[in-house]
Parts: structure tokens; sequence; C-alpha cells
């Protein structure tokens, strides 16, 4: 087994920008894969969402000690997404390079402007806040979600895009989870990302042993990457704290739609319009 160093180049890349917006970093660990490898889509998922797992299983271990965990939230995610997560993976290897890319490109476009619109709320100050009751409300007492059908189904949908998206894809689905879990409860901001985070990892595990048994993890690529990814981590993670939050949102999405546009382009160029005519 030849091992490809290189690939630690992107991966520290990835785990810089995972350390410095604290979301996000994992989205764009495809197309690095596809553009500095010439690896495709379906190549490069599994080796991202290995990578996916490492880091986020670090960040989840530090917010467990913490106790900010919403474990039965994730737990049922996570098991929805992890049900869901290897037929992605399937999908993703019967589907044309082509379309996976131009699908990826949509959903990169998506998170970007997911992180541009973080960026503005961080930037300005925050308005007077409505009486909103989403379905999963959290108990004053016991400081846990009160759990109802209309919390459960909220819950168990995000399960499946994210684990859908996971396998089909390599994303870590934080840009899902993270949105879903604000729209249908009310946890603090802090136990939301901890709590997401969580869901990643379970999702990503599976997703990493999924494409194991099917054959389709390229270990010589995704070792590298990987190692390269937790020291970007690290890194962006000691020196967070120096830059503006805001700032750091709105480079992630110009950088994320720029990659987006490219991998477009990169599909019109490689189409031989010759043979359609």
């Amino acid at each position: 087994m030849e091992i490809q160093w290189l690939a630690i180049l992107p991966g520290v890349f990835t785990g810089l920008v995972l350390g410095l917006t604290g979301s996000g970093g994992a989205i764009i660990a495809v197309p690095l894969l596809v553009f500095s490898l010439h690896t495709t889509i379906a190549e490069a998922a599994p080796v991202a969402l290995l990578s996916i797992a490492v880091s986020a299983a670090v960040a989840t271990c530090n917010a467990f000690m913490q106790g900010i965990v919403r474990y039965r939230a994730a737990a049922l995610i996570a098991s929805t997404g992890m049900l869901v997560a290897p037929a992605g993976i399937w999908i993703a290897r019967q589907l044309p390079d082509l379309l996976l890319t131009v699908v990826f490109s949509a959903v990169l476009a998506f998170a970007a402007g997911y992180m541009y619109r973080q960026g503005r709320r961080s930037a300005q100050p925050a308005p007077p806040e409505e009486a909103v009751y989403p379905p999963c409300q959290l108990s004053l007492e016991s400081g846990r979600l009160i759990w109802t059908i209309p919390c459960a189904k909220g819950l168990l949908f995000s399960g499946v895009a994210t684990g859908f998206l996971s396998g089909l894809l390599g994303v870590g689905g934080g840009f899902i989870t993270i949105p879903a879990l604000r729209k249908v409860s009310n946890l603090p901001m802090q136990s939301l990302t901890a709590t997401a985070l969580a869901i990643t990892t379970l999702i990503s595990i599976t997703g990493v042993v999924s494409a194991t048994s099917m054959g389709f993890m390229n270990w010589p690529l995704a070792l590298p990457f990987t190692v390269g990814t937790v020291i970007g981590t690290l890194t962006g993670r000691r020196y967070a704290h120096r830059f503006d939050e805001a700032k750091l949102q709105y480079g992630f999405a110009i950088l994320a739609w720029c990659i987006s546009l490219g991998m477009i382009v990169k599909v019109v160029y490689s189409i031989d319009f010759s043979a359609l005519s």
C-alpha cells in the first residue's frame, strides 16, 4: 500500500478552515480532493467522511465532558442517518460523476449562503426576539428536551437528510443539522452545536464503516488526508480567537462560492459537446 503523502496538504487546509470557522470546513474536503488529486466525487466522499469522523469525535468528547450534548436527540437523529447513509454511498457509485459534481456544487453554494448569513448575524446587533415556540422545548426543571410527536418528526427528518447527504457526497451534515435543530428546538447555541457534532460523528463513522465494507475506501489517500485535517484543525482552533468571527464566516462563504463555481466550470469543460450534436 503506497501512501499518497501529498494528501496531507489539502487535509491541512481543510482542517484550518474547520478550526477557524468552527463548521463548514468539512464540506470543502471533497472539492479539494477533486481539484488537487484528481479524484472523482464518489472516490473522495469516503475519504472526507473519515477526516470528518475523527475531527468531530475529538470535539464531541470535550462537549460530553461539559454536559452540553443532548444525547437522546443526537441518538435519534444519528440512528436515522446511520440507516440512510449506506444508501447514499451506494447511490453515489451508481450515478455519473458529472451529475454528482453538479449536485455537490449546489449543496456547497447552499452552505456558503448559510455561512454568509451567519456572518451577517455575528456582525450585527441581535434584534429583539419574538415569542417562538418550536416543537422541541427544553424543560426548565431538568434542562432536557420535552419529547412530543412533532418534535420526534422534526428530528427524524433531520436525520434522513443528514445521513443521505453524508453518504452521497461525503459532507458532515453540520450545515443541515444545525439549522434543523434551531428550527425544531429552543436549544442554546452551545448545546445545539455540541449536539450537531455528536450527530456528525456517529453518521460519519457509519459512512466510513459502510464504505470500507463495500470496498470503496481508498486508505492510502484517506490516512494522510485525515492526519492533515487533524493537524490543521488543532492549529486553526489555537489561533481562531485572533480573527473576527464575522469576517471568517464571510471569507468561508466567498471561498465556498468560488469552489462551487470552479466545479461547475470543470463540468462544462469535461462535456464533449461534439458528441451531443
